[in-house]
Formats: C-alpha cells, sequence, structure tokens
C-alpha cells in the first residue's frame, strides 16, 4: 500500500504533500486512476481557494469597461420617476412604473444595436389576478434582454434586478418611493452587463432582466421562472442583485469591498426521495446552488473585481425574501447579491426631513463606485459561466462493492471545445474544495481515496482553461 511520508496509508486521510497546482493549466492527463499525492491541495495564493480560477485578459478588459458614472446615471434615472409601485401609473410618461418601464425597454434596445442582432429585447407581459398585495388585477411587466450564445445558445444564465419600488406602506402606489437602493441599483448592475456584454460573444446565453412585482410578491420572477420551466430551458444559474446600493451599515459603519451572496443548502424542490438519498450521503451542503456559490468566490473574489464575496449559507435575510427564490422552487440553482449590511433607516422609508436629516431610499444614499464593483462581481461570474463548460451531468461515485477508492462515472459534455476534466474533495467539514486532480478525457475515474471519508465532485474543462462549477454525484448501486 503507498504511504503518506509520515506512514499515513492515503486511503484513509488527504495527501500532506502540495503538487503541481492544475489550475490554470489547460493541458489535462489521460490516467484512469490517481492518487492524493498528484492533486493540488489546501489553497492558493492569497488564501484563495484551490479550485480558483484567475480572470484572463478578455475577462479583464470586460470588468474594465463597467462604468461608474453609468450606473449613478442610471440609479437617478429610476429614482426620477417618483415612484416605480407596482400599482402606480402605467401609461404616464413622466412618473410610475410605466414611465420607468418604457425607459428600461429604450435603453436595453439601445445597447442591443450594437450585438449584431445576438441580443434581443422584449416587454415579458402578464395580467395578475387579485392576490396578496394586488387587491385588483394588474399588468405586471418584466424588461428581457436576451444575449444568445454562439456555441451553446440552449445553456442559460440569468441576471436580474427588481425595478419596482415601494414606501413604508407596501400598499401606498401614490407617495414618492425612490428606490435608489432597493433595488435602482440591482437593476443598474443588470443593464451596465447588457451595456458592456452586447458587443462580444459569449458560448452559451446570458439574460439580463429588469422585473416587477417584488415588493407585492415576488410576481415577476415568478412569471419568468415559470416560462423557462413551461419551455424546458436549461437555466444553469440565475442570480438576482436586490440592495446592492451601499455598503453602510445602520450604525454608520462601512463594508465597502464586501458582498454577500445567499445560497440555500437542501433544495425545497426535491422529491422525498432526492431528499433523503442527499441526507444519507451527508450532500447537506452540496447542492447546486452552493456549488454555484463556490463558483462564484473561485471567479469573482479577486484583484479584478475589488471585491471579496461572504457567501452565507441560507436562502436570504430573516423576514425576506428575493427574485431568486421562485427559481429555486423550480428546481434552478440561484442565489442572491446583497449588500454586507443594511441601513434600515433609509430603506422603505417615505422620503421626508426630520431635524434636518433627510430620510428616504435616495440615491444620496448610494454608493456608487461600490454598485459597480459589485456590477464587476457579477460580470466576473456571468462571463465565466458562458464561456467555461457546463457542470458534467449524471454524475455518480459507484457504490456496487466494498472497497475503499472511489470511481466517479458521469455523462460526457458536448461542447466542441471540451478538453476533459477534473476530479475535487475535501474532507466532509470543510467549506471548500481543497484538492484537484486531473481526470482526462474520459468520463470515469479512480481515486486512491475511500468515499467514505470526503466528498467528491467533476468540473469540466475546455481547451481554454476555463473550468466550470463542480457537480455533487450521487450513488450508483
Amino acid at each position: 500500500m503507498s504511504q503518506h511520508p509520515a506512514g499515513i496509508p492515503r486511503r484513509t486521510a488527504l495527501s500532506a504533500t502540495v503538487a503541481t497546482a492544475v489550475v490554470g493549466v489547460p493541458a489535462l492527463a489521460s490516467t484512469a486512476s490517481a492518487a492524493p499525492a498528484a492533486a493540488s491541495t489546501g489553497r492558493g495564493a492569497g488564501d484563495r481557494p484551490v479550485t480558483a480560477q484567475s480572470p484572463d485578459r478578455e475577462l479583464r478588459e470586460l470588468l474594465k469597461e463597467i462604468d461608474r458614472d453609468r450606473i449613478e446615471a442610471t440609479v437617478r434615472r429610476l429614482a426620477a420617476f417618483g415612484t416605480r409601485h407596482t400599482l402606480s401609473s402605467q401609461d404616464d410618461p413622466e412618473r410610475g412604473i410605466g414611465a420607468a418601464r418604457d425607459w428600461i425597454h429604450a435603453e436595453l434596445k439601445r445597447y442591443a444595436e450594437a450585438s449584431g442582432g445576438r441580443m434581443t429585447v422584449e416587454l415579458q407581459s402578464y395580467v395578475q389576478e387579485p392576490a396578496s398585495r394586488i387587491p385588483v388585477a394588474t399588468r405586471i411587466t418584466n424588461v428581457v434582454a436576451t444575449l444568445r450564445g454562439s456555441v451553446d445558445p440552449g445553456r442559460i444564465h440569468v441576471v436580474s434586478g427588481h425595478y419596482d419600488s415601494r414606501a413604508t406602506d407596501v400598499m401606498d402606489a401614490v407617495s414618492d418611493a425612490p428606490g435608489a437602493d432597493d433595488d435602482a441599483s440591482g437593476v443598474a448592475v443588470a443593464m451596465e452587463l447588457a451595456r458592456v456584454m452586447a458587443r462580444r460573444r459569449p458560448a452559451a446565453t446570458i439574460v439580463f432582466a429588469a422585473v416587477a412585482g417584488e415588493e407585492q410578491g415576488l410576481y415577476g420572477a415568478a412569471h419568468m421562472a415559470e416560462r423557462f420551466k413551461a419551455a424546458g430551458a436549461d437555466v444553469r444559474a440565475m442570480f438576482t442583485n436586490d440592495i446592492v446600493g451601499s455598503s453602510r451599515a445602520d450604525d454608520g459603519s462601512r463594508d465597502p469591498y464586501t458582498v454577500r451572496l445567499f445560497a440555500e443548502g437542501v433544495p425545497t424542490s426535491e422529491t422525498p426521495e432526492e431528499a433523503a438519498t442527499r441526507r444519507s450521503i451527508g450532500g447537506e451542503n452540496d447542492s447546486a446552488t452552493r456549488q454555484l456559490a463556490r463558483f462564484v468566490r473561485d471567479v469573482a473574489s479577486n484583484d479584478a473585481t475589488g471585491m471579496d464575496v461572504r457567501v452565507v449559507y441560507r436562502r436570504d435575510r430573516y423576514l425576506r425574501g428575493g427574485d431568486h427564490i421562485p427559481f429555486l422552487e423550480r428546481g434552478y440553482s440561484a442565489a442572491r447579491f446583497t449588500e454586507p449590511a443594511e441601513d434600515f433607516a433609509h430603506q422603505h422609508q417615505d422620503v421626508r426631513v426630520e431635524d434636518g436629516q433627510q430620510y428616504g431610499d435616495l440615491p444620496e444614499f448610494c454608493d456608487f463606485g461600490y454598485i459597480a464593483r459589485v456590477a464587476r462581481v457579477n460580470g466576473a461570474v456571468l462571463w465565466t459561466l458562458a464561456q467555461a463548460p457546463a457542470a458534467p451531468r449524471g454524475v455518480k461515485i459507484v457504490t456496487s462493492s466494498l472497497t475503499n477508492s472511489t470511481e466517479l462515472v458521469w455523462e460526457p459534455g458536448t461542447e466542441p471545445d471540451l478538453a476533459g476534466y477534473e476530479v475535487v474533495w475535501r474532507e466532509t467539514t470543510e467549506p471548500e474544495w481543497t484538492h484537484v486532480i486531473r481526470a482526462g478525457g474520459a468520463t470515469s475515474h479512480t481515486v486512491d481515496l475511500s468515499k467514505d471519508n470526503v466528498f467528491f465532485g467533476v468540473r469540466a474543462v475546455n481547451r481554454a482553461g476555463h473550468r466550470g462549477p463542480v457537480a455533487f454525484p450521487v450513488p450508483q448501486r
């Protein structure tokens, strides 16, 4: 039996040897099995996860084009509509949600002109019959720009913000509700990314959406998610940006270089049988959304974005929810970006002045440089997802016999530039992947480690060296 330098059998513990890292190296080995000594271990430079990917020149150039001043102009223009309440006027050209809708639509159409026909823009409308916070039948309209992928257009990634706003009274459709932070900031992120990416050719499809009805009950996002589901769309990731306008907390402290990412663990969309399987293998921290969150950390916490992504292992904050939830409920991987702490004195407050202090969700309380950095985080994630191979499908860990090694199998990817695969693993008590090993171009791989002791995953690599998200295996007997 092969031994560690300290004499510990490598089948029972992770290797203590740090070998050549495979991160950033497109070439892949073709061996059918490997031991931990062939893997990169621990963390990379700057305490980054070993699976981290450094941005290439193309991505760095894209992120440099994200314009803080344009983001500010977008936030101020949306706030200037007075209120964007879902129940406000839909036909007033200057005030209300209809005016905001028409302006967003016109802007996205203008961005699409630079795409050579690759980007299309639509008004996605339906009539919501009376329901919670909707007292009368109300037309709800999402504004959606779709940048079609040039290689794998059926694989879809969505980024959104909600353009409706509210005052303190959620049913008040008349009072001013500028909604600069909540959520003109998130809409500005999605729109700025649409502007920057319209001139480019992503391999997979990216959808940029401004949705309505969020404050009344996530209605617009639910309609969009249901349309995707009904069409059988292959939505691989959805991110909502909701309250990403400021790094200031209600005690005045600031954290300008952190953004939170809320990521659900055990999916509520799972069947009882799927949930039982997850519990039996200890996969509570390995949902597709959690793998997506790890991927976000891998590609977006770096010098190119200027940000650290703080992953929070929750669906959302207490007492509240965002537009990622309807996607989660329909079985899609989805997560929420939001600022590191919230200033509740200015959120959902009617515009007023008390003792010389102005209150309300106003542009003056936004940090536009911060929003631009959040946009870079989103841009790094979406572009890498679109350029990299998809997470492998059908990943299984073979459990048909008792053995102290681990065999993984998966379905072959269909990307034309697919170079091969990598196997990752970590101790069951570790939150992030700590080891990665080349697995070649085959669709099976054996590692000389006991499947009982660690968690495994598989990710695909293309010829440019882009790695996709990790897929977590289920048992195959």
